[in-house]
């Protein structure tokens, strides 16, 4: 599935990218906004397995966004009025020299409504924004043994770039942490 925005600005919070998608509901891919925390807390806290994440478990009351998480880092999924992902992609530093690069550092998508194309369209949504403002190049972290998001990622264009063996202890397993990246120029 490919997404192009082309001739017009970059999406602002709340913009909505309209995608083909081949659901019997639309699918709509928007940025997030305030009022969006508590569904993408709830998104996340259902989202969250050993086999995609570093951190604990969130707290059920936890919320997403913060002095650190804005929600126009942000691009969520829509479905029949319901948020059912997310992706955040963000510069990996507050370096002027890689202002270039964004890093995508979250992807979820809801376990009932996995393997439907989701996570691919907030990829390329992610990809196509992050052109319109300048990127170059899409980075991002993945567990090894994370087996269904390295594929998805794999068929989104990105490459292994870099592997840091055993670099998480995870469940009481030690797992490599992967860099896979994606030029936007082609």
């Amino acid at each position: 599935m490919n997404l192009t925005i082309s001739g017009s600005p970059p999406p602002l919070a709340g913009d909505r990218i309209s995608m083909p998608f081949m659901s019997p509901h639309d699918l709509t891919i928007r940025h997030a906004l305030a009022e969006d925390d508590r569904a993408l807390a709830d998104l996340n806290l259902s989202a969250w397995s050993w086999l995609s994440d570093v951190a604990p478990r969130p707290a059920a009351d936890a919320g997403v966004f913060d002095e650190r998480h804005d929600p126009d880092e942000y691009l969520v999924a829509e479905q029949g009025g319901r948020l059912v992902g997310f992706v955040r992609a963000v510069p990996p530093t507050p370096l002027a020299s890689n202002q270039h690069v964004r890093q995508i550092q979250g992807l979820a998508v809801h376990p009932a409504a996995r393997g439907n194309g989701i996570g691919e369209a907030l990829i390329e949504a992610a990809c196509a924004t992050a052109r319109t403002r300048g990127a170059r190049r899409v980075t991002l972290r993945v567990l090894g043994h994370n087996l269904p998001a390295r594929r998805l990622y794999e068929r989104c264009g990105f490459t292994v770039e870099g592997i840091c063996p055993e670099e998480f202890l995870l469940d009481g397993r030690y797992v490599d942490d992967i860099l896979m990246g994606r030029r936007l120029d082609d």
